[in-house]
């Protein structure tokens, strides 16, 4: 049997997060695209509006570049909680897009303190003598509560963060994470039935989220969610509302599943609630 963890049996929702620009997308991907500081805390606001209780944010230099700057995440932090206050968890990311070493993106997370992060495994550990220093991070976040989200993007990925978590690299008996669909799949266009990897290892993260690519990323995130886990929808990786039409915003990506999850009697997280949630488990 399965021995995953569902939300239900924690007495929980179901918590929506947004990932709204991403690292690649430019405003000729989209008009709408939020990449200045003002642009993201209306995104974030229409969003929370929408259903989101999480904001999975990057930021850009002058070139419209992804980066890892400390000021600009800064800047777009506090212009976010100046339109939400604290109604949203604001995560910032360590992603590498091949630019950033470990040492870079760790040294981001010390000196931002951001109070959520996500990091995808294979990029700040990219080896096994990335480990010591990434199980010190982990133990500063703990006692900084700064709260970590991994990124799994296979199995390989998953079995990985298993064996870590056995030879007590991570420091707490769960960490939250999230599963990417399709990914490495044709024109990264995700189906329902990629969770089927990850779910069917018995995974033991009783916090898992999951994001997918492509216009079926609504379906995989109801389906997600009947399933037990939570769900990320936004620009980064998808711009299509499921009948293939392109969306007014990132609010609008949110709204079918918002509407779906509530037609099946799920009740939604907010950021009260997931925060409560995420500390019970680091």
């Amino acid at each position: 049997m399965n021995s995953l963890h569902t939300a239900a049996e924690h007495g929980r929702g179901i918590a929506i997060a947004v990932a709204p620009n991403g690292g690649r997308r430019l405003k000729a991907d989209h008009p709408a695209l939020p990449l200045s500081p003002a642009e993201l805390a209306e995104c974030a606001a229409e969003c929370l509006d929408a259903g989101a209780s999480l904001v999975h944010i990057h930021v850009r230099d002058d070139a419209g570049r992804h980066c890892l700057d400390v000021a600009r995440y800064r800047a777009a932090i506090d212009a976010i909680r100046g339109r939400v206050s604290d109604r949203l968890i604001i995560q910032i990311t360590t992603e590498a897009l091949g630019i950033f070493k470990p040492a870079e993106q760790m040294d981001l997370v010390r000196v931002l303190h951001p109070e959520a992060c996500s990091m995808a495994l294979r990029e700040i550990v990219p080896d096994a003598s990335y480990e010591s220093a990434f199980a010190v991070l982990l133990e500063w976040m703990r006692r900084e509560r700064v709260m970590p989200q991994i990124i799994l993007y296979d199995l390989a990925d998953l079995e990985r963060l298993q064996e870590m978590l056995q030879r007590g690299l991570i420091p707490a008996q769960d960490i939250p994470v999230l599963f990417v669909l399709g990914r490495y799949t044709t024109h990264q266009q995700s189906s329902p039935a990629d969770l089927q990897d990850f779910l069917q290892a018995s995974p033991s993260f009783a916090h898992w989220s999951m994001c997918a690519f492509g216009r079926d990323e609504a379906a995989c995130a109801v389906a997600a969610a009947l399933m037990g886990g939570n769900v990320r929808l936004g620009f980064e990786n998808n711009l299509l509302l499921p009948d293939g039409t392109v969306a007014a915003n990132n609010a609008a990506l949110i709204a079918p599943v918002r509407e779906s999850l509530r037609l099946l009697g799920r009740r939604i997280e907010t950021a009260e609630t997931q925060r409560a949630a995420l500390e019970a488990i680091w």
